[in-house]
């Protein structure tokens, strides 16, 4: 019995070559030029905002940082001094380093205890509690909220003589104490209101990243005789990293950009000044000093780049290595 043959092609054909089937498939998926045309526009119109919403005020502000200027008149009145005003603010200025300060201890703050509370709550959340989603609904409220507001909202907690802190702790009718007035608490007295609200948001991230991890891997670990704690940070956190940047890079911008909740209470001064509240007071106050308060802003988007691009850094050499 012989075995059966694919009948012959017909005369003047050929299979087609490689190169041909690829030049048909670049046709196929090539697009119209009205394609083009709108994908263009899709693409152009944001990023051109973006470039001048965020890019050039960015980069107009380095320039200006080494200019001194006092918003008056135009780029013909504008006296280059190089960096004068950075030698000033460093050796002149002595809001400078308690603002700096401040603005340290702020991040060091939302690094360390929003974060784990967040953490925390994630976890609780991602086991499937009765009336999960009313509490995480409860716990994100705050971030709806401005800091402006939440600023007001503290602002009734911590009163004096009819606030609710002194109330509960039985000290507003005999010594009540002063959260925000006295400089040497009302930071502390600050963070806990910025961290209330910050809390929430760090939450909803680490949620989401707990949702995302295979199942597979928790029961392998449990097979392998890891308690929960085990399985927790040697399977579950790592798997997290992903999400630690993000943490990382949502809290730094938090940390260094707050201002609205510190200029609502008392305008950043007395112990609760920030690097922030500096730009405002030297751009758009009395003193109206463009290029000290550009020199500021440079300053503070060098710490926040230095935070972020060495932990980067440490991530990429990791993931190199593995």
């Amino acid at each position: 019995m012989t075995a059966l043959q694919s009948p012959p092609e017909p005369a003047g054909t050929s299979a087609p070559s490689p190169t041909s089937r690829r030049g048909r498939r670049r046709r196929a998926t090539a697009l119209a030029p009205r394609d083009k045309l709108v994908l263009g526009l899709m693409l152009g119109i944001p990023s051109l905002v973006h470039i001048a919403l965020v890019w050039a005020p960015a980069l107009g502000s380095v320039g200006l940082s080494f200019s001194s200027w006092d918003g008056i008149g135009g780029f013909a009145d504008i006296e280059w001094v190089g960096f004068q005003n950075y030698v000033d603010i460093f050796t002149r200025y002595p809001r400078f380093w308690p603002a700096l300060q401040h603005n340290l201890i702020w991040l060091l703050f939302l690094l360390v205890v929003p974060t784990v509370a967040g953490l925390l709550l994630a976890v609780l959340l991602d086991r499937q509690l009765r009336f999960g989603r009313i509490y995480q609904s409860a716990l994100y409220l705050p971030m709806v909220l401005s800091l402006a507001l939440v600023g007001f909202i503290w602002q009734l907690i911590y009163q004096p003589e009819q606030g609710l802190l002194n109330n509960v702790l039985g000290t507003a009718s005999t010594d009540p104490v002063n959260w925000l007035g006295d400089p040497d608490i009302n930071l502390y007295a600050v963070l806990v209101a910025a961290g209330w609200r910050h809390t929430g948001y760090i939450m909803l991230l680490y949620l989401a990243g707990l949702k995302s991890v295979d199942p597979a891997l928790k029961e392998a670990a449990a097979l392998d005789g890891a308690n929960a704690w085990q399985t927790f940070f040697r399977v579950t956190f790592p798997v997290l990293r992903p999400v630690n940047v993000v943490v990382l890079v949502v809290t730094v911008i938090e940390g260094l950009r707050a201002f609205d909740i510190v200029y609502v209470i008392n305008k950043g001064r007395n112990g609760l000044e920030l690097l922030s509240v500096l730009v405002t007071d030297n751009i758009i106050g009395e003193s109206s000093r463009i290029g000290w308060g550009s020199a500021l802003a440079v300053v503070l988007l060098l710490i926040s780049l230095g935070f972020i691009v060495t932990y980067l850094i440490q991530v990429f050499r990791e993931e190199d290595r593995t």
